[in-house]
This record gives C-alpha cells, sequence and structure tokens, in this order.
C-alpha cells in the first residue's frame, strides 16, 4: 500500500480541524463542544470535522457516561502537528519572534505529554551537559549513567523495555527552535512534576505553572 500523504494533509490543512487538532495538542481530551468553540463552528460541524479525523486515525474518541471525548491518536500524531507548527511560523512570519506571545507559554507548556518551551529546553541542555543524555541532533540516546541517574528518581525501566516508543526522543520546540525532551521519559518526567505539585496546569491553555518551590526542587532534582 502507497503512503497517502493527500489525504493526510487534507485532513490536516482545513483550517477548522487544524484548531481543533492544536487545541489537542495540551494532552486534554476535549469533547465536541469545547472543540467546536476552539474552532469557532456549530456544533453540527464539529461533528462532521471529528468524524472525518477519527476515521482518519488522527484522534480517537472515548466514552464515558453520555459523553465522547477526543484526543491525539497517539504521540505521532502530536510530533507531526508540533513540526508543522514550527514550520509554518518559519514560512509564514520570518523575521519575528517564534512561538506563542504569552510569556507563560514560552516558559513551560506541554507539548502533548511531554514538558516544552524555555524550561523544557534548560532541561533537556542541562541533562546533556551532565552526560546523561547523548545529543545527536535529531537522535537522542540516554547514556549508562543517564539510565542509573533515572533509576534512582523513581523511573522503571524494565517496565519500558518492550515498548515501541523510545525512551529518549528529541522534539524540535516550537518557541524556543533547539531540543525538549520527549519519549518516555519525557512523559514521565511530566507527569512526575504533577504527582509531585511542582506544576499547576492552566485551564485555558497549555501553559504550565511552576511554584518558587515547584521550581527550585524541579531545578535541584535536575542539576539545572
Amino acid at each position: 500500500m502507497q503512503p497517502d500523504i493527500a489525504t493526510l494533509g487534507s485532513l490536516i490543512g482545513d483550517d477548522s480541524r487544524a484548531h481543533m487538532l492544536t487545541a489537542l495538542m495540551g494532552g486534554k481530551a476535549l469533547t465536541a463542544t469545547e472543540l467546536a468553540l476552539e474552532a469557532d463552528i456549530t456544533a453540527q460541524t464539529a461533528t462532521r470535522h471529528l468524524t472525518q479525523l477519527v476515521t482518519g486515525k488522527l484522534l480517537t474518541v472515548r466514552k464515558q457516561g453520555r459523553h465522547k471525548y477526543f484526543q491525539l491518536a497517539n504521540h505521532q500524531v502530536a510530533d507531526v502537528l508540533e513540526s508543522l507548527l514550527t514550520l509554518s511560523t518559519q514560512l509564514t512570519i520570518p523575521h519575528i519572534k517564534t512561538g506563542p506571545s504569552d510569556p507563560a507559554l514560552r516558559f513551560a507548556r506541554v507539548c502533548y505529554d511531554h514538558l516544552a518551551g524555555e524550561i523544557g529546553v534548560q532541561l533537556y541542555n542541562g541533562l546533556v551537559t551532565q552526560g546523561l543524555l547523548l545529543d545527536q541532533g535529531d537522535v537522542t540516546h540516554l547514556t549508562d549513567k543517564g539510565r542509573r541517574f533515572f533509576s534512582k528518581q523513581g523511573f522503571d525501566m524494565d517496565a519500558y523495555a518492550g515498548s515501541k516508543r523510545p525512551l529518549c526522543k528529541s522534539c524540535l520546540d516550537w518557541s524556543e527552535r533547539t531540543n525538549h525532551l520527549a519519549g518516555s521519559i519525557g512523559k514521565w518526567i511530566l507527569q512526575d512534576l504533577f504527582e509531585q505539585k511542582m506544576v499547576t496546569r492552566r485551564l485555558d491553555s497549555r501553559a504550565v505553572t511552576f511554584s518558587d518551590r515547584g521550581l527550585m526542587r524541579f531545578k535541584a532534582r535536575y542539576g539545572l
């Protein structure tokens, strides 16, 4: 079977569907009503678009009680969308500050299921400097020292041994235009930040907010 790039492009390329897909980049499951508001379209039109995105395997739908919730199908879809956000900014508004204008979004935000923004890039660079990650541009490897470090932090290496998703993956940051950390460890770090109450989630955007103490704990934990 030949890759059907044209169909994929048409699914993402529609303005309303693009707005809904971008809204789901925060990793939250949203209802059709919420996504209709994001795209500024009627509920009926949103339902039609969402059906196309689910059929095209870009979204999954979960039922809970009487409600349906939509999510990005997987991290590969999120990776493509983040790359398109970066590329679209480069092509349409050169020489202008890249990424979101909101300072909170620029500093720390969710990129599907991992940490992005200035603090995400600081984390990535710090782990590379300490020899915990090996940065090779598009490819990132966890070193033996890194394996020992994250095991001590509570990351269960054995639990991810059979996963198709890499432990570490570089993700080009939309605003900073350099790598932040994705992959299983990137996902675990963000989950841990929420569980340890170092960050809180803004309800109206992808931004996450560090408390003063949380930021100090985060930087001390990862040697930043």
